[in-house]
Formats: C-alpha cells, structure tokens, sequence
C-alpha cells in the first residue's frame, strides 16, 4: 500500500514562498510518476505540477513561471517549491502519485492521494 505524506504548508504573506515536501512509502518510488493538485474552498481540485519517473516536468499555467518541482528519489520525496505567492493560491495542497496511464494533469491519472496540507496567503 502506497502512502503519502505532505508537509511545509502554513500561513503566508502575499510575495512570499512557501516549499512543500511528500513523503512516499510503498511501491518503488524511483518509477512512480508525482503530482501535486490543490483545492480551494468551493472549488474542483486541480493540477498545480507534475514530475516524471526520470524527471521531466509539467505546471499549470497558473503556476508557471512561479513554483517549481523536484524529487530526490534517495529519500522518496518530492518537493514543490512555489514563490511569489498569491492569495489565489490559498488551498489545500494534495501530493499524489500516478498509476500506469492516464495524461499528467487529470485527477483520474492518479491512483494514490495523501491527506493534503494547507497553505493560506494572506494579502
């Protein structure tokens, strides 16, 4: 059984940053495919960033240029980095772990989910 872990959330001010760590145990993670979704209040859950098995990478074009993702598959983590925050992005943020098939950036692409960890920018 797969289980993940987030950490690093926490209240924040508008400008600042904010890193993000899933920790991940089960399955060979080396080989998984991770992602990183979040949810607002009221809102669907969406795709924020995505990192391959070999470390390609993918983000939401609301994030682009903002966060960054990576993976250090000595410790079975990945983290996403994310700077100049906004207040839009206040949500909880979803580690998850992809299964065989599926595009990056749907939610049903992924077969694994951790609890979530909140961040809130305050403005």
């Amino acid at each position: 059984q797969v289980q993940l872990v987030e950490s690093g959330g926490g209240l924040v001010q508008a400008g600042g940053s904010l890193r993000l760590s899933c920790a991940a145990s089960g399955r060979t993670f080396s080989r998984r495919n991770m992602g990183w979704f979040r949810q607002a209040p009221g809102k669907e859950r969406e795709f924020v960033a995505a990192i391959t098995w070999n470390s390609y990478t993918y983000f939401a074009d609301s994030v682009k240029g903002r966060c960054s993702i990576s993976r250090d598959n000595t410790k079975n983590t990945v983290d996403l980095q994310m700077n100049n925050l906004k207040p839009e992005d206040t949500a909880v943020y979803y580690c998850a772990q992809r299964g065989d098939s599926g595009f990056y950036s749907l939610r049903s692409a992924y077969e694994y989910w951790g609890q979530g960890t909140q961040v809130t920018v305050s403005s």
